[in-house]
């Protein structure tokens, strides 16, 4: 029958490396599968300054390395791949792979979210082209230029700040007239001289020649549409979760979040959820890892319970 191994982890960000980890140290044989970049969307998030413990200046792909790492060293396989199906109508659960297929007593779904799109004209062409959804990647592109941000939630707020380290002018385009973002980050947003903030507008179109030239912004109170040159346009106007191939499975919220417990098992035996795909509160490094750790000893828990030693 080949390798059973008693966890198979779908996702290889702090919340998939943390229940890896977890789970090696509990002596579980475990298996993470990732099939993008190692660490998730914290890998691509510069500073982490609210993990506890961090050492001064900390960065996302830093951390995200020493988490893998880490959990390889107590024998943790990690590989590249990407799940495509499922069989479940066993004891033992089979996933199927691009490449192989991998066969489990658990699952731990661990897959995250990814950022959500404007919708605006232009955005999809000109992605890459002067649209990004990641400051940490393409911020230093944008050295001495001039650039938007969209959002106002906290990561907005915080990528926004992030970006003026680099360009000489950064304005955030928010739909309300008020951030929905942390006190403290929208203190130093305002306090930083090279901020601008467009209140009540959403950008209706991005345009350019090949390469972002400029956007147009329309005022959600009056309708009036201005056009606005700039170098570069950040989106950051939240996340969907990345559970599609999961719906018919487990049960999800409308927003296609994952439902669990406190000890993040989903509505099927033996299959559990972690970090930003499930129903949370804050969507976090520290809630993420956290919520690994809880799932791989829940995930001991039903191998004990349900399985012969």
């Amino acid at each position: 029958m080949g390798k059973i191994y008693d966890v198979a982890i779908i996702g290889g960000g702090p919340a998939g490396l943390s229940a890896g980890l977890y789970a090696s140290r509990s002596k579980l044989s475990s298996i993470i599968i990732e099939k993008g970049k190692w660490g998730g969307q914290a890998s691509t998030t510069e500073e982490l300054e609210n993990y506890p413990g961090s050492m001064e200046h900390p960065t996302g792909p830093k951390l995200m390395e020493r988490m893998k790492a880490q959990a390889e060293a107590f024998g943790t396989e990690c590989v590249k791949d990407e799940v495509i199906g499922f069989e479940l109508s066993e004891k033992i659960k089979t996933i199927k792979l691009t490449k192989s297929e991998i066969k489990a007593k658990t699952i731990i779904i661990a897959t995250g979210a990814q950022p959500m799109l404007l919708g605006a004209p232009g955005e999809d062409e000109l992605r890459g082209k002067g649209v990004s959804y990641c400051a940490t990647c393409d911020a230093d592109f944008f050295t001495e230029l001039e650039v938007v941000a969209v959002g106002g939630g906290d990561a907005a707020v915080e990528e926004a700040i992030y970006l003026t380290k680099f360009a000489d002018k950064v304005t955030i385009v928010h739909r309300r007239n008020e951030f929905r973002a942390a006190k403290s980050l929208v203190e130093k947003a305002i306090a930083n001289e090279k901020i601008d903030i467009i209140w009540d507008s959403v950008v209706e179109e991005v345009y350019g020649d090949g390469i972002v030239e400029g956007v147009k912004l329309k005022n959600v109170k009056t309708n009036e549409i201005t056009d606005f040159k700039t170098d570069g346009v950040f989106v950051f106007v939240g996340t969907k979760p990345i559970s599609d191939i999961f719906k018919d499975i487990v049960k999800m919220s409308d927003k296609g979040y994952i439902i669990t417990d406190d000890e993040m098992k989903t509505s099927v035996e033996g299959i559990f959820a972690a970090g930003d795909v499930r129903v949370k509160m804050l969507r976090q490094v520290i809630t993420a890892a956290a919520d690994g750790s809880i799932a791989a000893i829940a995930a001991e828990k039903y191998i004990e319970n349900n399985f012969e030693h």
